[in-house]
């Protein structure tokens, strides 16, 4: 599906129900943790990280943003022919910080990279007429990357911390106001989100994402988008069976869903006895 030199740029905005999105996690953006983020009222959900070469079949009931985990072209055509249909939109990831990136030269590993960073986000252009984005982080790379995606992008997602910081350390907040100065392009902004800050954070961003502060509580976009959501762990495992997910999968999302709870320690020790489905209940 290529376009003619991407006549209807600056065209296509975010399909999204509200501005607070679910931010993309390795391992804890399946597909059912997705769901529930949507049904308690998150505005967008984001899949993982996922490598057009080796991901495996996808289930994508939720309508997802699917970022792309790429250094090359190879294999972007081929995969998202196959799910353009089931997506929201495209983003391509130069942010995650995790040894996985670092490891194959991924996320914000391939920011020195940009002759190569335009030729993939072309061939995403081309090969989709639904919103394009791209997840950035802090680097002295990150304006010319940004140049480069104003061709391309529909959306830019900053977060303003930089590689050696991974998680930790306090968000470069102005940086990030710096970006929404500079583009024309809708800024989503990802760092610390949580209730407290996400309405002061959207009177400067289009839209803001939450990630660490969702992981084992879907319910706390229902708290900020005023829903109606009670969403336990039962109710994970009930999707989770639908979907026939991995039992290492349940087990993961099960300790995650202790967070915060006056007994996590007690409950977090009794999942890692459980060895098989059925001692969930």
């Amino acid at each position: 599906m290529k376009l003619n030199k991407l006549e209807d740029q600056g065209t296509r905005k975010i399909p999204c129900k509200n501005k607070i999105f679910l931010a993309p996690m390795e391992e804890i953006n399946d597909i059912v943790f997705r769901l529930l983020c949507k049904k308690s009222g998150c505005g967008l959900t984001y899949t993982g990280m996922i490598n057009p070469l080796t991901a495996k079949e996808i289930v994508l009931d939720d309508k997802p943003a699917l970022q792309l985990f790429c250094t090359s072209t190879k294999g972007i055509k081929e995969f998202m022919k196959k799910y353009d249909s089931k997506v929201s939109l495209w983003d391509f990831n130069l942010g995650c910080p995790a040894k996985t990136a670092k490891k194959h030269g991924f996320g914000v590993f391939f920011h020195n990279e940009l002759e190569q960073i335009e030729k993939i986000l072309k061939t995403m252009r081309e090969n989709t007429k639904k919103p394009l984005t791209i997840k950035i982080r802090k680097s002295k790379h990150t304006f010319k990357i940004i140049k480069i995606a104003e061709k391309y992008c529909d959306g830019i997602c900053i977060h303003p911390r930089t590689q050696p910081q991974g998680y930790g350390g306090v968000p470069d907040i102005k940086f990030a106001e710096k970006i929404k100065s500079k583009t024309k392009l809708p800024v989503i902004y990802s760092g610390n989100i949580d209730e407290s800050n996400c309405k002061e954070f959207l009177k400067t961003f289009d839209y803001v994402m939450i990630g660490r502060k969702a992981i084992g509580n879907p319910d706390i976009f229902a708290r900020i988008t005023k829903n109606k959501s009670n969403t336990s762990f039962q109710d994970y495992l009930k999707l989770a069976k639908k979907y026939d997910l991995p039992f290492k999968q349940i087990k993961l999302q099960a300790m995650n869903f202790t967070k915060g709870k006056d007994n996590a320690k007690e409950l977090r020790l009794k999942i890692f006895e459980i060895k098989t489905l059925k001692e969930f209940g």
